[in-house]
């Protein structure tokens, strides 16, 4: 799997809104690449063939650091962000010292798999109740199968709604006739 939470700007709507007007400015340029302002001193260089990747696979979006915005950013808009940031934080955590797991797995158990967390994710009570057993010994694994589960759900549900959604469907005949 891919790692990309540090890879997220701080907002990622704003940062979606600007890849899609990035984008959009392909078709003007010849050589089928820009290379767009974010910050001061970070540029980002865009490739106009990657919102066709995208559709590939879900491992290739949420691999692809643009993919993986702009998919955070249709979540957000469906109210369900929860799902990669449980994710990401997964991700994250397998890249934890030993010395840390402790604290940061409790972080992650209280924000996003406890009842009535502040953003829970939709896991049935048998995984629940598997990585509250494995709170107890927390490992770098302790939570693979809610990690599955999430990425199952994204993959079958989301992802779907994503390659549907408005700003996907412009980007890729953007693509496609660019």
């Amino acid at each position: 799997m891919c790692r990309g939470r540090e890879l997220l700007p701080i907002t990622c709507l704003e940062r979606a809104k600007e890849l899609k007007a990035l984008f959009g400015s392909l078709l003007q340029k010849s050589d089928h690449t820009i290379t767009g302002q974010l910050k001061k001193n970070d540029k980002l260089r865009l490739n106009v063939n990657e919102p066709l990747k995208w559709k590939e696979s879900f491992e290739k979006l949420i691999c692809s650091q643009n993919g993986l915005c702009l998919f955070r950013a249709f979540l957000v808009s469906e109210f369900s962000e929860e799902n990669i940031a449980f994710y990401l934080a997964c991700e994250d955590y397998r890249a934890t010292k030993p010395s840390k797991l402790a604290t940061k797995a409790k972080k992650i158990y209280d924000e996003f798999i406890e009842c009535d967390a502040p953003h829970e994710v939709n896991l049935d009570h048998v995984t629940k109740a598997i990585t509250k057993e494995n709170m107890e010994h927390p490992s770098l694994s302790c939570f693979a199968l809610a990690q599955a589960k999430i990425y199952t759900l994204m993959e079958k549900d989301c992802y779907p709604r994503f390659l549907r959604s408005s700003t996907y469907l412009e980007l890729s005949r953007k693509s496609k006739t660019g």
